[in-house]
């Protein structure tokens, strides 16, 4: 049931491919131009879905029917920041070959340690509260099944999931990057249906502007749904053993072939929380319809642009609470083999991690209104992944050459202080 912490390889939980890394020699091969870039391409993947988790689908949609274009800005802004971000976690664990939770334990005290442990397990509990209610309220939308059914149902489709992470990291990638197509895709064809105005929407995404306290919250709500502490210590897992760079040299040329990854996974990411707010804009601002609810939104889709808009959102829906849901399972055994050297069974982590939504949607509590509760739990999270993250990675005993220079280090703080200050605040009215 538990091993020790030079017995355990964290790349991916429960994989095949757990104790068997590819030097980077192999993995580039003979390969030539964009071939080259094949082999790393994935890690970001996995913790770009957590970017576009069923948290976002409450956030961009109410921003959108309430401010029309006017927050598109900061989707654009969380996006950059989340670049950053995740670009130093894959490269804390390009560098040392160890997870955040790894070099974490490594530096503090053990009570530290496992407070850390808790929180993070909180956290994911949190994360999968969002992904698992998501999922089942896409099949209710989709198929008209109650919700204890399709949470029941999702139950068994999020087990199937954990089947390809036993497999190995590369058909759990594929997987999760074709629910992420299928979300892009579903999102692409409501923008073309919606037919938004081009000039407010180029303009809500270059003029930063608020109006009001409300729309300050909702900022603080797109920012605090997008960046998320899980796959903050997700990525530098995925990129710890993945592919091995014997020498400096080779590291940074790991990490400049993951820093493509991360942009295209990220943009994508990026591009589909943009496209969620511009549907919302273009169909609900300008008839004063405010949507704070995912069932009025499936319902509203409907009735504005027809029955196949509302399916597509049911559709975007459930694809991104399986993936999402698949990634937080990924991110907690990350956790807890980082802060205690421990590791429980996945399907016994899949399923503890369920209880929780099948209880709150068993007593017939209001998908959306867990799904921001959710968010406000996560929120807590993102100093204790964040603020570690950035000294680390700007240490040179830890990183090497790898370590971040000025620029990075003044940016990152800069972004840290900013989200922690605006999630303070998102929590203080959301409390208040």
């Amino acid at each position: 049931m538990t091993q020790s912490g030079e017995d355990i390889s964290s790349s991916a939980s429960n994989s095949k491919d757990r104790n068997h890394s590819i030097s980077f020699e192999l993995a580039i091969g003979k390969r030539k131009g964009l071939s080259q870039l094949l082999p790393f391409i994935g890690p970001a993947f996995i913790a770009a879905v957590a970017y576009i988790d069923p948290g976002n689908f409450a956030t961009n949609i109410q921003s959108g029917s309430q401010f029309g274009y006017m927050l598109l800005w900061v989707i654009v802004i969380s996006n950059l920041m989340a670049i950053l971000i995740q670009s130093l976690s894959a490269k804390l664990g390009i560098a040392t070959g160890k997870n955040l939770c790894e070099i974490t334990r490594e530096h503090v005290p053990k009570w530290t340690s496992v407070g850390l442990w808790i929180q993070g397990e909180l956290m994911i509990m949190a994360t999968d509260l969002a992904e698992f209610i998501g999922a089942a309220l896409g099949l209710y939308l989709i198929f008209g099944i109650p919700m204890v059914p399709s949470a029941l149902i999702t139950a068994a489709m999020s087990f199937l999931i954990l089947e390809l992470q036993r497999r190995g990291f590369r058909p759990l990638e594929i997987m999760i990057a074709a629910m992420v197509f299928v979300v892009v895709i579903a999102f692409g064809l409501q923008v073309f249906m919606a037919k938004p105005e081009l000039a407010p929407l180029f303009q809500g995404m270059v003029t930063p502007k608020f109006e009001g306290v409300d729309s300050i919250l909702l900022a603080a709500g797109i920012l605090g749904a997008t960046v998320m502490p899980h796959a903050i210590y997700l990525h530098s897992g995925l990129t710890q053993n993945r592919i091995v760079g014997r020498n400096a040299l080779e590291k940074k040329k790991i990490f400049k072939f993951e820093f493509i990854d991360i942009l295209i996974a990220m943009i994508i990411a990026g591009t589909i929380n943009g496209c969620m707010l511009v549907v919302s804009s273009a169909l609900f601002h300008g008839q004063g319809i405010v949507v704070q609810d995912l069932e009025v939104a499936y319902s509203e889709f409907g009735k504005t642009i027809g029955p196949f808009a509302a399916i597509l959102f049911g559709v975007g829906l459930l694809s991104s609470g399986l993936s999402s849901s698949s990634v937080g399972t990924l991110s907690g055994d990350i956790i807890m083999q980082g802060y205690i050297r421990k590791r429980i069974p996945i399907y016994l982590r899949r399923f503890i991690t369920m209880l929780p939504p099948l209880a709150i949607i068993i007593t017939g509590v209001n998908a959306t209104s867990a799904l921001v509760v959710s968010q406000v739990i996560l929120s807590f999270g993102i100093a204790f992944a964040l603020i570690p993250l950035i000294i680390f990675t700007s240490n040179e005993k830890i990183m090497g050459q790898l370590r971040n220079r000025r620029f990075t280090i003044v940016a990152s703080w800069i972004i840290v202080t900013l989200i922690v200050s605006l999630n303070i605040f998102l929590l203080y009215q959301t409390l208040s």
